[in-house]
C-alpha cells in the first residue's frame, strides 16, 4: 500500500479553529467549560487515521496547547460475548453476524464516556482489540483503557470522535422502503453489461430495518458534536480498493492479512449502510436539529476525495 500523504488537514484546521474560538468564548464565564467535540466520518481507507493524527498533534502544539483526546466508534463495539449473542439472536441477518453495523456498539457506554468528558471528570476511554478471538475482536480489560482528566493532568479541551459510520442518521420508514425498493429493482434488472454493484438489494427489508431501528439510538451520540468533518468519496465503491490496499500493507508488514476475496466479503457487510446513509451525511448531520435556529449552519465540512484520496471539493454545510 502506498503511503497516504494528507492534503485534508489544510482544509480542516482553518475550519475548526474559528468554531473552537466561538465555543471557548461562549463558555468563557464558566469555571468548568466542556470540551469542544468534533465528529469525523470517513469511508474506510480514505485517510481518516492520518488526518486525526495531524489534527491531534496540531491542536496540542503551540500556539494552541489544547489537550486533545481521540477515540473511535470502533472502541465501543460490544464485547465478544454480547456480539455472539446478538448474532445468534438474528441468525438470518447477515449484517449482524460480525461487528460493524449499527446495533453492534455499546451506545450506553459511549454516552457515559461523553457525559464524563463534558463534565471534565476523570474518564477512561474504552479500548477494543480487533485481533482477539481469531479476528472477531473483544473489548480489552478496563485496566488497560486510557485515562484522561486525572489529577494533575491538563483537562481535555478537544475531543475527536471518528468512525466509518459516525454521524449516520436513521431514515424515515418511507425513505428506507424507497431506497430498498430501488436497490432490489436494480438487482433484478442487472445484466453482465450493466451489473448491480451495490449490496443493499441483496439484503431483505426486514434485515436493513433492524439496522435502521438501531441507528435511532445513535442520534444521542451525534448530538454531542460541536463540529463535524465528512470525508466523502466521489464513488463509495472506492472502499473496496482502499481496503484491499490496507490488507496488502498488513500482509507485507505483519505477514498476515485478508485476501482480496476476504476483503470483498468483509466490505460487503458494511456497504449497505453506505448506500442508505451517505445521502443524509451530505445533506448535513445537524439538519433539522433546531428548526429556525441558524446556529447549526457552518458547523460541517465535507471533503470530497477521488480514488487517489486527494481532495477534489470542499463544501461547508
Amino acid at each position: 500500500m502506498s503511503e497516504i500523504n494528507d492534503d485534508k488537514a489544510q482544509h480542516v484546521i482553518p475550519f475548526i479553529l474559528p468554531l473552537l474560538a466561538e465555543h471557548q468564548a461562549r463558555h468563557s464565564s464558566s469555571t468548568n467549560p466542556p470540551p469542544f467535540v468534533i465528529g469525523l466520518n470517513g469511508v474506510q481507507g480514505a485517510g481518516k487515521s492520518v488526518l486525526v493524527d495531524i489534527l491531534k498533534s496540531t491542536l496540542a502544539a503551540e500556539p494552541h496547547n489544547l489537550s486533545t483526546v481521540v477515540f473511535s466508534l470502533d472502541d465501543l463495539y460490544l464485547t465478544h460475548a454480547d456480539q455472539v449473542a446478538l448474532a445468534q439472536a438474528n441468525p438470518d441477518n447477515a449484517l449482524l453476524q460480525h461487528r460493524g453495523q449499527p446495533s453492534t456498539h455499546d451506545v450506553p457506554l459511549a454516552l457515559s464516556v461523553f457525559a464524563s468528558l463534558k463534565a471534565n471528570k476523570p474518564t477512561k476511554i474504552p479500548q477494543y482489540n480487533k485481533s482477539l478471538f481469531s479476528g472477531q475482536g473483544d473489548r480489552v480489560s478496563e485496566s488497560e483503557w486510557e485515562g484522561v482528566n486525572h489529577e494533575g493532568a491538563m483537562p481535555v479541551k478537544v475531543v475527536l470522535f471518528e468512525g466509518w459510520s459516525v454521524g449516520f442518521r436513521p431514515l424515515s420508514q418511507e425513505a428506507l422502503e424507497a431506497k430498498h425498493a430501488t436497490a432490489t429493482s436494480a438487482l433484478k434488472a442487472s445484466t453482465a453489461e450493466t451489473p448491480y454493484v451495490g449490496r443493499l438489494g441483496h439484503n431483505s427489508l426486514q434485515n436493513v430495518q433492524t439496522i435502521n431501528d438501531a441507528l435511532r439510538n445513535y442520534d444521542n451520540l451525534t448530538s454531542q458534536f460541536d463540529a463535524f468533518i465528512h470525508i466523502d468519496a466521489q464513488d463509495p465503491q472506492y472502499v473496496y480498493k482502499w481496503r484491499q490496499e490496507q490488507e496488502v500493507g498488513l500482509r507485507a508488514s505483519r505477514g498476515s492479512g485478508m485476501t482480496d476475496d476476504q476483503v470483498r466479503h468483509f466490505v460487503d457487510g458494511y456497504y449497505p449502510a453506505y448506500e442508505l446513509y451517505t445521502e443524509t451525511l451530505r445533506e448535513g448531520v445537524f439538519k433539522g436539529i433546531a428548526a429556525g435556529d441558524d446556529s447549526s449552519k457552518g458547523r460541517q465540512l465535507r471533503l470530497v476525495v477521488g480514488q487517489d484520496r486527494k481532495v477534489r471539493d470542499v463544501i461547508v454545510i
